[in-house]
């Protein structure tokens, strides 16, 4: 019975492990790149075998999407009861994500990384983009019901709009206002001609 009591979970050594390719993973990326960087680089630099990530992770692609989603936030709906409210939420929370030295390269990496690797392409959009379009959606969906947006306005379409818009002012910030309030106009002309 003592022998029992002294051993220790399994589960902690497991999350410390994991937590640390993660960690691994996103320093990685930011030094070397996505192309440049391995599955023993990783395993070295965590300090776990490549059994170890291997068992969780079946490609480098998918291990660097839930090395991303790890620094993400939890996918937002706001529900204030008013679309401009709820959508001034959305930019608030893409902003502290994004608008800082490593979101900036995050988001870097992910274009370049999309853009030459169709797997890497895919699970970030599943993984990431999906969830966050679908949240969107139920924030159009409740704005339809108050009669606040046409109503058959296209979630998708708009929140695929809103990214593209939010990117690009990224790469090419505004001279004349904030990153907020240009994504605040974009969006408002977005909902106006739709």
């Amino acid at each position: 019975m003592n022998d029992v009591s002294k051993k220790s979970p399994g589960r902690p050594r497991s999350a410390r492990s994991h937590q640390a390719m993660l960690r691994a993973t996103l320093e990685l990326l930011a030094e070397v790149g996505f192309e440049a960087m391995s599955i023993e680089a990783i395993a070295t630099r965590a300090g776990v075998g490549k059994t170890t990530i291997y068992r969780r992770y079946r490609s480098k692609e998918e291990l660097v999407a839930d090395a991303i989603e790890s620094m993400r936030e939890e996918v937002l709906i706001p529900d204030t009861g008013n679309l401009w409210s709820d959508i001034d939420a959305i930019i608030e929370n893409a902003a502290q994500i994004t608008l800082n030295p490593l979101g900036r390269q995050t988001v870097a990496m992910i274009i370049s990384s999309a853009s030459s690797n169709a797997n890497f392409a895919q699970i970030y959009w599943t993984k990431y983009l999906q969830p966050r379009r679908k949240a969107f959606a139920i924030v159009i969906e409740r704005a339809k019901t108050r009669k606040e947006v046409q109503e058959d306005l296209d979630p998708g379409l708009v929140f695929d709009a809103m990214s593209g818009i939010m990117l690009y002012a990224l790469i090419f910030p505004p001279t004349s206002e904030t990153w907020k309030m240009y994504i605040r106009r974009a969006i408002n002309l977005l909902l106006k001609k739709a």
